[in-house]
């Protein structure tokens, strides 16, 4: 068995859920303790079960409510060394012993899961996206990417499902009430992935890889709509000579849980 739910996805604040029979994880806390508890009380889970949070990067919409819920239940973080030390406040919260340094691309184990990081291209310490590996199927946490890489799809290839950004649409963000400084930060080479890029990223997984499920998520709320993220990458694929059904397609919402995903 290996699950997957995204609690909350969005430049508003962003928490994902992995569980197998014997291993509950985290993968960034970026809502208050209390949202990320009603959340998994929602999947009928027990908080205190959680084995482990994987800590993305320091932004607030990743960290928010890490120091309290790891803290509250006495959870073990995993991060990059760089990350824990971008993030003093929250740090200086978290028992010692629950602070586990990481390396990009150096496996380790939570269980029975398996866990690759990868460097990212983001304005943050040492940002990275997990694999997280049961078996032989593969889940793949991809956000927060301010340009494809090479490199980047190699360390996908071997995903069965992937969540993975779709950001912005690259006219709604020149057009949104974002200052022009934001604007570039965002389309620039260590922001975020656009719906085009996320649709062409996509494409290219299903021609090379094993991928058989998709989740668009990290939607901005100024510069991007579900309904435009989901329809851009279809376009895309179809550009692309595959079909609409050639992938199960679905987008995160930042507000609630998506439906449980089984691999």
């Amino acid at each position: 068995m290996l699950n997957f739910c995204s609690l909350y996805s969005g430049s508003s604040g962003n928490s994902l859920f992995v569980e197998t029979e014997n291993t509950k994880i985290l993968v960034d806390a970026g809502m208050s303790c209390k949202k990320i508890e009603e959340a998994l009380t929602s999947l009928e889970v027990d908080p205190s079960l959680i084995d482990a949070i994987l800590i993305t990067h320091e932004h607030s919409d990743h960290i928010k409510g890490l120091s309290t819920i790891s803290k509250k239940f006495d959870i073990p973080v995993f991060s990059t060394k760089e990350t824990f030390e971008a993030m003093p406040t929250c740090t200086e919260k978290l028992l010692s012993k629950n602070i586990k340094f990481i390396e990009p691309t150096t496996k380790f184990c939570i269980n029975d899961l398996e866990i690759l990081p990868f460097k990212i291209p983001h304005d943050a310490a040492n940002p990275c996206g997990f694999n997280i590996i049961k078996d032989s199927n593969q889940i793949s946490i991809a956000t927060d990417i301010g340009h494809m890489t090479n490199s980047i799809l190699k360390h996908l290839e071997n995903s069965n499902f992937i969540l993975l950004e779709s950001n912005y649409d690259t006219e709604v963000l020149k057009c949104c009430s974002y200052p022009f400084k934001l604007k570039s930060r965002i389309a620039g080479a260590t922001g975020h992935l656009s719906n085009t890029i996320a649709g062409k990223t996509i494409s290219y997984l299903i021609q090379n890889g094993n991928l058989k499920t998709a989740m668009l998520g990290h939607l901005s709320k100024e510069s991007n709509f579900p309904e435009l993220a989901y329809r851009t990458v279809i376009d895309e694929m179809i550009s692309s000579h595959y079909e609409k059904d050639s992938i199960s397609l679905s987008v995160a919402n930042r507000d609630y849980p998506s439906k449980l995903i089984q691999l």
